[in-house]
């Protein structure tokens, strides 16, 4: 089966180069897609480069300007499909998603799974370096979201996930509505409504040590009301008959 990891990244010069040498040097033939979202710090020169060291195995998309988790990751799996890739995984570039464990998250693909979550709250709490607050809020927002749209996953707004293109093809992708964190609780749950088989996978996250954090106030807000109208929303795609 073809793999590509899909990496959105904005300004991470500190971690790309790092992190395409990892992905390359992992079993299994991970080809890598990073869609840059118009990085002044010449995060897409520094992929250039690296273009030419291994050649097809790394693809680049430019965009001009921050324009969104949700819309890179959509980009990235349409362009995915396109190319005939059979498990697509998502991923952050600065190192909080161990690169070490897509071989395992691609392996359950490969063994019937159809989304597989990379899951810091399958086994108790398994996050580094965050100050507590923030480990309260996302544990809890993953409570919420599972009392809200009625599903069992324990980490909702995981975004280290692996896809089979089957789920991708079968997902209205155009009909996804948010664009930031909220984007990856509305991908598991579009999923999960249209029949498909989703299961977690423990790992460790460990908070970025090089480059900043993307997050903020309104991605939360985004999530916690697109949330409530999710819960009310026709899913668009095709459901899985298997």
């Amino acid at each position: 089966m073809r793999k590509v990891v899909i990496i959105p990244t904005y300004n991470e010069i500190e971690n790309i180069e790092a992190m395409v040498r990892k992905v390359m040097t992992l079993p299994g033939d991970f080809h890598l897609l990073v869609i840059d979202d118009g990085s002044p710090d010449g995060t897409a020169t520094k992929v250039k480069e690296l273009q030419l060291e291994f050649q097809d195995r790394i693809s680049l998309i430019e965009r001009s300007g921050k324009l969104g988790l949700g819309t890179a990751y959509i980009a990235g799996f349409k362009w995915a499909l396109k190319e005939g890739y059979d498990i697509v995984s998502e991923m952050d570039c600065d190192f909080s998603h161990n690169p070490d464990d897509l071989p395992k998250l691609a392996e359950a693909v490969e063994n019937g799974a159809d989304v597989v979550v990379g899951s810091r709250y399958l086994t108790g709490v398994n996050v580094v370096n965050w100050p507590m607050g923030r480990v309260i809020m996302s544990y809890y927002a993953s409570a919420y979201v599972r009392t809200v749209l009625g599903i069992k996953t324990r980490d909702c707004t995981a975004g280290f996930v692996t896809y089979s293109s089957r789920v991708l093809s079968a997902i209205d992708l155009d009909a996804i509505k948010m664009v930031g964190y909220g984007f990856q609780i509305e991908m598991k749950y579009s999923a999960i409504k249209l029949g498909f088989k989703l299961v977690e996978i423990p790992i460790i996250f460990t908070d970025r040590t090089l480059g900043k954090s993307k997050m903020s106030g309104g991605i939360f807000g985004e999530a916690f009301w697109g949330v409530l109208s999710l819960r009310f929303r026709k899913i668009k795609g095709v459901r899985n008959i298997n």
